[in-house]
């Protein structure tokens, strides 16, 4: 799957249009292979990426969960720290 899409459901504050439809245009292109299509395939790419932020507009707006909000913040924090400990990079202090 794609290492640069990242989950966004159940967050505080919720995901803004531009991250659902970059999550969207990096699915299409490794669905499609294209990292930029043609002049010639650019419509459908488009209209591709639209219905598929479109379908996860509808999905987040449907799911349910009891669980409290994760903070954008804390967990973008975390994952740094992940990446940090991966690498065998020094805690910036």
């Amino acid at each position: 799957m794609c290492r640069n899409i990242k989950p966004l459901f159940n967050f505080t504050p919720e995901a803004t249009d531009e991250e659902v439809r970059a999550a969207s245009l990096q699915f299409v292109r490794k669905v499609s292979g294209f990292q930029k299509p043609s002049r010639a395939n650019r419509a459908a790419f488009d209209r591709a990426v639209d219905e598929v932020a479109s379908a996860v507009q509808d999905l987040l707006g449907s799911l349910v969960t009891h669980a409290p909000s994760r903070d954008r913040d804390v967990e973008a924090e975390k994952a740094r720290a992940r990446a940090r400990k991966r690498y065998g990079v020094p805690d910036p202090a």
